[in-house]
Protein backbone atom coordinates (compact mmCIF):
# COMPACT_ATOMS: atom_id res chain seq x y z
CA UNK A 1 0.00 0.00 0.00
CA UNK A 2 1.06 3.49 -0.64
CA UNK A 3 1.12 5.88 2.21
CA UNK A 4 -0.46 9.26 1.34
CA UNK A 5 0.10 12.44 2.17
CA UNK A 6 -1.91 13.75 5.41
CA UNK A 7 -4.41 16.43 4.94
CA UNK A 8 -8.13 16.90 5.80
CA UNK A 9 -10.18 14.55 3.34
CA UNK A 10 -13.94 14.03 1.64
CA UNK A 11 -15.09 10.90 1.77
CA UNK A 12 -15.95 10.59 -1.56
CA UNK A 13 -12.34 11.22 -3.44
CA UNK A 14 -11.37 8.47 -1.96
CA UNK A 15 -10.19 6.04 -3.95
CA UNK A 16 -12.08 2.33 -3.77
CA UNK A 17 -9.98 0.37 -1.70
CA UNK A 18 -8.33 3.48 0.35
CA UNK A 19 -7.52 2.65 3.97
CA UNK A 20 -8.25 6.16 6.06
CA UNK A 21 -6.17 6.08 8.97
CA UNK A 22 -7.23 8.77 11.68
CA UNK A 23 -5.27 9.37 14.93
CA UNK A 24 -7.29 11.26 17.44
CA UNK A 25 -5.84 13.06 20.51
CA UNK A 26 -6.51 9.63 22.42
CA UNK A 27 -6.94 6.91 19.78
CA UNK A 28 -6.25 5.48 16.67
CA UNK A 29 -8.72 4.63 14.14
CA UNK A 30 -9.17 2.89 11.32
CA UNK A 31 -11.77 2.48 8.24
CA UNK A 32 -13.40 0.10 9.08
CA UNK A 33 -13.56 1.73 12.62
CA UNK A 34 -11.14 0.63 15.18
CA UNK A 35 -9.12 1.33 18.43
CA UNK A 36 -11.35 2.17 20.92
CA UNK A 37 -11.02 -0.32 23.72
CA UNK A 38 -14.70 -0.60 24.84
CA UNK A 39 -16.72 1.19 22.11
CA UNK A 40 -14.74 -1.02 19.64
CA UNK A 41 -12.26 -3.03 20.55
CA UNK A 42 -11.79 -4.95 17.13
CA UNK A 43 -12.35 -4.32 14.08
CA UNK A 44 -16.38 -3.81 13.39
CA UNK A 45 -18.11 -2.37 10.49
CA UNK A 46 -19.34 1.61 10.94
CA UNK A 47 -21.21 4.18 8.90
CA UNK A 48 -18.92 7.26 8.64
CA UNK A 49 -20.93 10.45 9.38
CA UNK A 50 -18.11 12.62 8.70
CA UNK A 51 -16.93 14.97 11.07
CA UNK A 52 -18.24 18.02 13.91
CA UNK A 53 -16.45 21.04 14.38
CA UNK A 54 -16.81 22.43 18.42
CA UNK A 55 -20.03 24.60 17.77
CA UNK A 56 -21.60 20.99 17.25
CA UNK A 57 -21.73 21.86 13.20
CA UNK A 58 -21.82 18.76 11.27
CA UNK A 59 -19.37 18.20 8.04
CA UNK A 60 -21.21 15.00 6.68
CA UNK A 61 -18.72 13.01 4.31
CA UNK A 62 -15.41 15.59 5.56
CA UNK A 63 -12.90 13.95 7.99
CA UNK A 64 -10.90 17.42 9.22
CA UNK A 65 -7.96 17.87 11.64
CA UNK A 66 -9.45 19.57 14.71
CA UNK A 67 -12.99 18.52 14.40
CA UNK A 68 -14.04 15.80 15.70
CA UNK A 69 -15.01 12.15 13.90
CA UNK A 70 -18.53 11.01 13.98
CA UNK A 71 -19.53 7.39 12.90
CA UNK A 72 -22.17 4.73 14.34
CA UNK A 73 -21.73 1.06 14.59
CA UNK A 74 -23.45 -1.12 12.18
CA UNK A 75 -23.83 -3.91 14.54
CA UNK A 76 -25.92 -1.86 17.07
CA UNK A 77 -26.56 1.36 15.99
CA UNK A 78 -24.62 3.27 18.64
CA UNK A 79 -23.33 6.48 17.54
CA UNK A 80 -19.48 7.34 18.29
CA UNK A 81 -17.81 11.02 18.35
CA UNK A 82 -14.07 10.66 18.93
CA UNK A 83 -11.77 13.42 20.73
CA UNK A 84 -10.50 15.88 18.33
CA UNK A 85 -8.57 14.36 15.15
CA UNK A 86 -4.72 14.76 15.37
CA UNK A 87 -3.72 13.04 11.66
CA UNK A 88 -5.57 11.86 8.87
CA UNK A 89 -3.85 9.25 5.99
CA UNK A 90 -5.08 7.47 3.37
CA UNK A 91 -3.31 4.11 2.31
CA UNK A 92 -3.99 2.38 -1.18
Amino acid sequence: MQTVESFDRYLRNLAPGSILDVATESRHYEVLISGHPSLCPTAVSARLRGSLESSGEVHAGFVGRGMRLAFQRLTDGLPVITSAIQEIYAER
